[in-house]
C-alpha cells in the first residue's frame, strides 16, 4: 500500500544543503563553503547565551520583545515593526506562506539565494526568474517578468552567491515601477559587510511603503549562524500578518539573550568588518594573479569561476582542495558549475587556500 501523496510542487524540491565542515574521514577542515564569520561570535554573545541557561525550563518571550528593542536601537527602526524568527529563512518561509499559494507566482533573479525556491515550491507556487546581466541583478528584467499571478519578489542584496548588488537607485526604481499588490521582499542578509557609498539596504523603502519588506539574519557579521536567528521590517499589516501564522515560541532565549548581546558589542562588529575588507580584497587579487576569474563581491566571500576543461574545473579544484583540508562550495545547485563559492576565512586559512590553488593549477590536481 502506498503512503499519502504530499501536495503537488513538494516532490519538485531538492532539499537545501548546507555548507560541509569534514571533509573525507571525518577530518576538520577549514571550512569556506558557508559564509560564516571566521572570527566567530562576540564573546558577549557567548557569556549571554550561557547565562540563559539557568531559564531553559521557562518558555521564552514569545513576541522578543528586549531583542525588537535592542534591534530599534541599532538600526534606527520601530521595534513594532520587526518581527524576529528562527534565522530569516524561517521570515522567507511565513512571507511566502501568507501571501502566495498554489497556482500563484514568485518572481526571483537567476542567481538568487536557493531559498526562496525552495518556499515557494513548498506553497505551491510556480517560480518564475529573471535573467541576469553579468551575475547581477537586472532591473528590467524583473520588472518585464511581472504578471498577473506575480504574488512576491524575492532579491538578496548583496546577491548570494554572486556577491553582486543593486544600487539604491535601483532598489527605489524598481520599487516604483513594481505593481503595488506585488510584496517586494529585500533580503539584505550581508548588509553589514557593504563598503560600497552607493549601496541601500532597503530599510529607507520598507519604512515608506507598504509593500517592501526587509529581512536580516544573525547568522553572518554577528557570527551566530547556529542559533538561528534573523529579523524583518515591515508595514504593521505585515507584521500583522506574520504574527498570525508563525509559531508562538519560535525564538529560544538563549538566542534571543545572545541577539542582544552580539548587537550591543560594537567593538567586535567593527574588527569582523575589518578583517572582512582586508582579505576579500587580498584574495581577490591574489586569485586574480592565479589566472582565475574572481567576480568582484560586496560581501563575506567571493565567486570564482574555473577554466572549463577535465583536470582543471571546479569539480576537480574542489576535489584537490577538500583532498588539502579545505572545503569550498559548488555551485551547481545555482546553475553556475564552473564556479566555487569561497568564504573569507582567518589568515592562515586565506594563505593555505591560495597556495592550494596556485599548486591545483600548476598541475598538482591529477596527481
Amino acid at each position: 500500500m502506498a503512503p499519502p501523496r504530499p501536495r503537488p510542487g513538494i516532490l519538485e524540491i531538492e532539499p537545501y544543503v548546507g555548507g560541509r565542515a569534514e571533509v573525507a574521514g571525518g577530518r576538520p577542515a577549514a571550512k569556506l563553503s558557508a559564509n560564516e564569520n571566521p572570527l566567530g561570535p562576540s564573546p558577549r554573545a557567548v557569556e549571554a547565551h550561557r547565562a540563559a541557561a539557568d531559564g531553559l525550563h521557562r518558555y521564552p518571550d514569545g513576541t522578543a520583545t528586549a531583542l525588537r528593542r535592542a534591534i530599534g536601537r541599532r538600526f534606527n527602526v520601530d521595534p513594532e515593526r520587526v518581527v524576529c524568527g528562527a534565522g530569516s529563512d524561517e521570515l522567507i518561509t511565513l512571507l511566502v506562506r501568507a501571501y502566495a499559494g498554489p497556482g500563484d507566482e514568485v518572481l526571483v533573479s537567476r542567481h538568487g539565494f536557493l531559498m526562496y525556491r525552495l518556499a515557494a515550491l513548498a506553497a505551491g507556487c510556480h517560480v518564475v526568474a529573471a535573467p541576469e546581466r553579468d551575475l547581477r541583478a537586472d532591473v528590467d528584467a524583473l520588472l518585464a517578468r511581472v504578471g498577473s499571478r506575480t504574488r512576491l519578489l524575492f532579491l538578496a542584496n548583496p546577491n548570494n552567491p554572486t556577491g553582486s548588488y543593486l544600487t539604491g537607485e535601483e532598489l527605489r526604481r524598481l520599487r516604483r515601477e513594481l505593481p503595488e499588490e506585488v510584496l517586494l521582499v529585500i533580503d539584505a542578509a550581508y548588509a553589514e559587510y557593504v563598503d560600497v557609498p552607493d549601496y541601500a539596504d532597503g530599510l529607507d523603502l520598507a519604512r515608506t511603503h507598504d509593500n517592501v519588506v526587509v529581512t536580516r539574519t544573525f547568522s553572518k557579521l554577528f557570527g551566530l549562524a547556529a542559533l538561528r536567528l534573523g529579523w524583518m521590517y515591515a508595514h504593521p499589516a505585515i507584521v500583522d500578518v506574520i504574527h498570525r501564522i508563525r509559531g508562538p515560541f519560535n525564538v529560544s532565549t538563549p538566542a534571543q539573550r545572545a541577539g542582544e548581546a552580539a548587537l550591543a558589542d560594537v567593538d567586535h562588529q567593527e574588527r569582523s568588518r575589518r578583517h572582512n575588507a582586508r582579505w576579500r580584497e587580498w584574495l581577490f587579487r591574489e586569485l586574480t594573479a592565479l589566472g582565475l576569474r574572481v567576480h568582484p563581491s560586496v560581501a563575506n566571500f567571493l565567486l570564482v569561476d574555473f577554466p572549463r576543461e577535465p583536470g582543471r574545473d571546479a569539480a576537480a579544484a574542489e576535489a584537490f582542495l577538500e583532498r588539502e583540508g579545505l572545503i569550498p562550495r559548488r555551485m551547481d545547485a545555482y546553475g553556475l558549475p564552473h564556479a566555487l563559492r569561497i568564504s573569507v576565512g582567518l589568515e592562515a586559512e586565506n594563505r593555505r587556500l591560495v597556495a592550494a590553488l596556485a599548486r591545483f593549477l600548476a598541475g598538482e590536481g591529477g596527481r
